[in-house]
């Protein structure tokens, strides 16, 4: 998945599920008004996360010759940590997330304390859309590398698309980010969509002036302008149709 560019459907969404001054619980990463798998594209998220071969075929899969070879090494040799990190990156490539999983956990028995490798389950099972599951390993990562502020915005990321979504732990994740590095685009642009899903207009403006000051050239400002100010309206327009 392109993770610099997922945030627009999930921005795009907003403006449709804001009723009144409310904001629909089930939006998530993939949201009620869209498919699951479609949305597990539609978010901003941090760069480590590997991008994902889309359905349209703009982006070739593996060779499934090399899939087959990679696959038969692995099976062959279950103590090759390399080969089963080898065949998860395939499979992860054509969205086969379960099978990609079974050989990343090998790999975990292998060296669990490769920190990569527990990052790629986190990725793996996020995209998966198995959050809860997703937690547990970026929390296993920060253990190991509590600064990595990539790994703490996804981790922040699996309470916003869960259902129901936890905008106050997601809120809390992402401030974390910004301790650390409060120049962070992606967690500044997740940052300010939840806290215009949680319908804070005061933070999610906060956050959208501090965004603007680091990357004024970012193409999600006028999406995520867009939706506060339609947040801001929502409680004028329901007046209204009183």
């Amino acid at each position: 998945m392109n993770k610099d560019n997922v945030l627009f459907a999930i921005i795009g969404l907003l403006v449709g599920l804001i009723v009144g001054f409310m904001f629909a619980n089930s939006v998530n990463q993939r949201s009620s008004a869209a498919p699951l798998a479609q949305m597990s594209q539609a978010a901003a998220l941090p760069p480590n996360h590997p991008p994902i071969t889309s359905n349209t075929g703009q982006e070739a899969g593996p060779d499934m010759a090399a899939v087959q070879a990679a696959v038969k090494v692995a099976r062959d040799q279950p103590d090759n940590f390399e080969a089963q990190t080898k065949v998860a990156e395939f499979y992860y490539q054509v969205q086969r997330y379960d099978d990609a999983l079974q050989f990343l956990k090998r790999a975990n028995q292998l060296r669990p304390e490769d920190y990569e490798t527990i990052v790629q389950l986190g990725n793996v099972n996020f995209d998966a859309t198995h959050y809860e599951e997703a937690e547990r390993w970026y929390t296993a990562a920060l253990q190991k590398k509590a600064d990595d502020v990539n790994v703490r915005t996804d981790l922040g990321l699996t309470f916003m698309f869960r259902e129901p979504a936890d905008l106050d732990r997601a809120i809390s994740e992402f401030r974390r980010s910004l301790e650390r590095d409060a120049a962070h685009v992606q967690t500044l642009q997740n940052l300010t969509v939840a806290y215009t899903r949680k319908g804070d207009a005061g933070a999610a403006q906060a956050t959208l002036n501090k965004l603007q000051e680091v990357s004024p050239n970012n193409p999600a400002i006028a999406s995520l302008r867009s939706d506060l100010e339609n947040l801001r309206s929502a409680p004028a327009r329901t007046a209204g149709t009183q």
